[in-house]
């Protein structure tokens, strides 16, 4: 149906949709239109870094909250001194970039999506006295994952209430839930064949039959896991695919952490809509055929002069150049407007 949005742009939008992809069938990067795979990973290591200013971003050459921030320095600007900002949206990146002073005070954008999930203020007030203390919940999530697999409650939230009105935009996507479950034998013979590995007890090799017993070696994933995301508002067009890599390389970090086997991705989505300016390149986009979807390595870091790994954690903090996209092939890119 058609509707009337924030941006004033318009949309055709539907309530409610599911999405499902089996990881086993290939990293979920879209490949009937190119994709800006370092724009992906800029903006997920931003969250994890549990940073909410643009600067790291734009130092890194990703540009997607740049409306954002933007529109937020001149509504901000001309609130505080009652005077229209001068600058243009480029000479604001470029401040942002240059001037340390202007990008920590115009840069930030409230306690958006990283300081939600590494930074989750509560205030407690429960011995007469007010006492404010902040949760990691990535932090707790892989704790979780490592000590009790099974619960109900690997859940990591973004939507904040009280702190909505701090936000420079609430958030798009503003909750996941990860769940795991035992391998099968099947499956453990599967990454076993697939590690290349040939453990033999007492001159026999190990079989099959031996995946559920001790001989399986504990150092390989004895589970798999997947990952649900929950999302209020969708750009089908250039958000969604955005926010399934985004949440696909999610899982896989995750996953690496706890030495589990990506299993699936959900998404739930609430308004899915398509921007009026975004239907002919969605048109265009449908005539395209897909091409064979590629896979994602994860570096666990330099290896010490006995050539042992330097294990990185979610944590610590990746960097980009621990993102290897292996085999992506895809059709060329389709330009279309961002509406903020």
């Amino acid at each position: 149906m058609d509707k009337k949005d924030r941006t004033g742009t318009g949309t055709k939008s539907i309530f409610g949709y599911t999405v499902r992809h089996n990881m086993k069938n290939g990293f979920p990067l879209l490949t009937t239109k190119k994709m800006y795979w370092k724009g992906i990973v800029t903006e997920l290591l931003w969250f994890l870094r549990g940073d909410t200013n643009i600067k790291y971003l734009v130092d890194n050459d990703c540009h997607i909250w740049d409306g954002d921030a933007y529109k937020a320095y001149q509504s901000g600007f001309k609130e505080k001194h009652h005077l229209k900002p001068t600058s243009t949206k480029e000479e604001f990146i470029n401040k942002i970039k240059t001037d340390d002073e202007f990008s920590n005070k115009w840069g930030d954008l409230g306690p958006v999506y990283g300081k939600q999930w590494r930074s989750w203020r509560t205030i407690d007030d429960s011995e007469m006295r007010i006492h404010t203390y902040e949760t990691d919940q990535i932090q707790n999530l892989i704790e979780q994952l490592k000590t009790n697999p099974d619960s109900r409650r690997l859940m990591v939230n973004a939507w904040n209430v009280g702190e909505l009105d701090q936000m420079t935009l609430p958030p798009c996507h503003y909750g996941f839930q990860v769940y795991t479950r035992e391998l099968s034998l099947e499956e453990k013979w599967d990454k076993y064949i697939k590690l290349g590995l040939n453990i033999e007890i007492n001159g026999t090799p190990l079989e099959l039959k031996h995946m559920g017993t001790p001989f399986y070696p504990k150092s390989l994933p004895q589970r798999a896991i997947s990952l649900m995301w929950n999302q209020r508002s969708v750009d089908t067009f250039l958000g969604l695919p955005f926010n399934i890599a985004s949440y696909g390389l999610l899982l896989e970090i995750i996953a690496k952490e706890v030495n589990m086997v990506p299993d699936e991705l959900i998404g739930n989505l609430g308004d899915v809509h398509l921007y009026k300016n975004h239907i002919e390149q969605a048109k265009e986009q449908l005539t395209r055929e897909p091409k064979r979807l590629p896979k994602v390595l994860i570096n666990s870091g330099e290896v010490d002069n006995n050539g042992v790994p330097f294990t990185k954690s979610v944590l610590d903090g990746y960097d980009r150049t621990d993102f290897e996209l292996v085999d992506y092939q895809s059709h060329s890119s389709i330009k279309a407007e961002l509406s903020n």
